[in-house]
């Protein structure tokens, strides 16, 4: 059986730079801009960014940056949906720490018009350690400086050569946010008045809030896919039916993008902070909750966890008293989108593991489940997303699944857990140094009265009595 491989020649301008070449952006903004491609005669090509560095060649390069979704679920008639499409947009993959100055090319690419991202919650970070002249920088948003100030000397400071950036890290005002660390590194590196007003004045900073389950290449059946579709894709890429995007800008993309002909769940709104806290609140956070207590109850999917009696009574309940009351929407809207996720994520189509959910765990508990679990707890205690606190915490032991986070993070709790298993550390002392981690939470959150000798004590039901029993609160 042959490989996918692109049939026909590049013939797409790129208008879209990508920074992430994941599942995520592959099966969401990637399969909309075909869509969009098709429906609309947008026209527009991808250029994939990898960000962060690696040793294989670039990846997508190996089938003409082609590559298959399998989008599978119920429909909103109830209907069983499954569909396959060839995704044609991307062009191709540039290997940021191999090959910086192909990635610099394409500031200086006239056609290029748009700047998506998905670096996780952490990659919208600032340091003082990049420097201008480094091939590439570390940190995404340097790297993204670098491209901007390429842009801004070659076309001379024009106005109308800026870019429209829609960053998809999960994190609240993401737009603003990758503004002020663009505007960090041009202050760091003295790149001038004029830059930094060009930055200002001619790109477009938008917020976004992206929701789709993406599950990624579908290991279990892909001998059954592959024979339905007739030839082999390695970097097919699964997800659900449902999706939408938000996107906090102005109103003249509505127009760029065509989006009264597209029939696309593609939203421009005023305000995306209501949308986005129940979205990060009950999707995101749900996840990020569940994640920890269902692979250490010995669960391996979504779809398990939640028909699991005890792990799934503990996901609605978790969602109902703690996560539901901390949110600021009206409660019967609210349960009637839990009601959406509790079904999605239930989708029989879709093997969603456990153990990818978990990449990165800490930065995504500290902004999809932390905010809720300070209001809760202040009212009612927080007994279960303490609960999920702490089976972060044994999860991150390493003994259940490979850990994948920061490295001084990973670094950090395997000392600790070296002291405790030797005898140095006691629990009570691993939770407080948990929460007096400043450049995670923001704050020291030993200042929470009660917090720790509540997540001391739900540590030491999951180290003596195991999961399952600490799930009975």
């Amino acid at each position: 059986m042959e490989q996918l491989q692109r049939e026909q020649p590049f013939a797409l301008p790129i208008k879209f730079i990508q920074f992430g070449e994941g599942n995520f952006l592959r099966a969401y903004f990637d399969w909309m801009i075909d869509l969009l491609n098709e429906r609309t005669g947008f026209d527009a090509g991808v250029a994939v960014v990898r960000p962060r560095g690696y040793t294989v060649k670039p990846v997508l390069d190996e089938q003409g940056g082609m590559f298959t979704t399998l989008v599978q679920g119920l429909n909103e008639a109830g209907e069983a949906v499954k569909e396959f499409r060839k995704i044609s947009c991307v062009q191709r993959e540039i290997n940021a720490s191999t090959m910086f100055d192909e990635v610099l090319a394409l500031a200086r690419n006239p056609d290029t018009r748009y700047v998506l991202s998905n670096t996780t919650e952490a990659g919208i970070a600032v340091n003082d350690g990049d420097r201008f002249g480094d091939m590439p920088p570390s940190a995404f948003p340097a790297k993204l400086t670098r491209l901007m100030y390429e842009r801004f000397r070659h076309f001379e400071g024009d106005a109308q050569r800026g870019w429209v950036l829609l960053p998809c890290e999960l994190i609240e005002r993401n737009g603003p946010a990758l503004k002020a660390a663009v505007l960090h590194f041009a202050q760091l590196w003295q790149l001038g008045a004029e830059f930094a007003a060009w930055i200002d004045n001619a790109n477009t900073f938008c917020s976004t809030l992206v929701d789709r389950i993406v599950t990624g290449y579908p290991e279990a059946g892909i001998a059954e896919i592959e024979a339905e579709l007739g030839y082999r894709d390695r970097f097919l890429v699964a997800a659900e039916y449902y999706y939408v995007l938000l996107i906090e800008g102005p109103a003249w993309l509505a127009d760029e993008w065509r989006l009264n002909d597209a029939g696309l769940n593609i939203k421009l709104v005023e305000d995306i902070g209501p949308y986005r806290a129940a979205k990060v609140g009950i999707l995101n956070g749900g996840h990020t909750s569940l994640v920890p207590v269902a692979l250490l109850a010995g669960l391996e999917t979504v779809r398990e966890a939640v028909e699991d009696e005890a792990v799934g009574n503990y996901l609605v309940r978790t969602i109902e008293q703690e996560i539901i009351p901390a949110l600021p929407l009206p409660k019967r809207e609210l349960e009637d989108f839990s009601a959406e996720v509790l079904r999605r994520f239930r989708n029989p189509f879709i093997r969603h593991r456990l153990e990818a959910i978990a990449l990165n765990s800490w930065p995504k508990f500290a902004a999809r489940v932390m905010p809720q679990l300070l209001k809760s707890f202040a009212v009612n205690g927080a007994p279960r997303l303490v609960l999920a606190l702490a089976a972060t915490m044994v999860l991150y032991r390493g003994k259940t699944i490979a850990l994948s986070d920061e490295p001084d993070t990973l670094q950090w709790f395997a000392h600790a857990w070296q002291d405790v298993d030797q005898g140095r550390m006691s629990l009570n002392e691993l939770a407080g140094g948990l929460l007096a981690r400043r450049g995670l939470w923001s704050r020291d959150l030993n200042e929470i009265d009660g917090l720790r000798a509540a997540l001391t004590r739900a540590l030491e039901r999951i180290e003596h009595q195991g999961m399952r029993a600490a799930l009975a609160i």
